[in-house]
């Protein structure tokens, strides 16, 4: 791996993952699903070429839509990925990498469901739902 590697992984260290991909896209999203699936009140990814990710260790899938499906580790329950291989894409969950602050968000999506107490205080483009 060069020094541009995304690489990551979950809690308890049984699940890595690596790729020298170029981001495709870098987002913030706030609908219910994401919310549920995550535990938290938005779900902020870095998105990559699914066929560039190289993957390691135990992980648990679930589909939350017919086009999506999230993988965490089975053994510490952390989120690590939201897959739509339909276009060949993975979001990395940004709480997983190894160094999240090298990405920022490009625009949040879903807006029409953030959580009320949630001020978006960055000048960043908002989009009602997907963009």
């Amino acid at each position: 791996m060069t020094n541009h590697a995304i690489t990551g992984g979950c809690l308890c260290g049984a699940c890595r993952y690596a790729t020298e991909a170029a981001p495709l896209n870098i987002r913030t999203c706030h609908c219910h699903i994401c919310q549920k699936a995550t535990g938290a009140p938005f779900y902020a990814r870095v998105q990559v070429p699914l066929d560039t990710l190289a993957i390691t260790g135990p992980v648990g899938w679930y589909h939350s839509s017919p086009d999506l499906r999230r993988g965490f580790c089975p053994r510490c329950g952390t989120t690590l990925f939201s897959e739509r291989a339909s276009a060949n894409a993975i979001g990395l969950a940004m709480g997983s990498l190894d160094e999240p602050d090298r990405f920022c968000p490009a625009e949040h999506i879903w807006v029409s469901s953030k959580q009320a107490w949630i001020v978006l205080a960055d000048d960043l483009p908002r989009h009602a739902e997907f963009p």
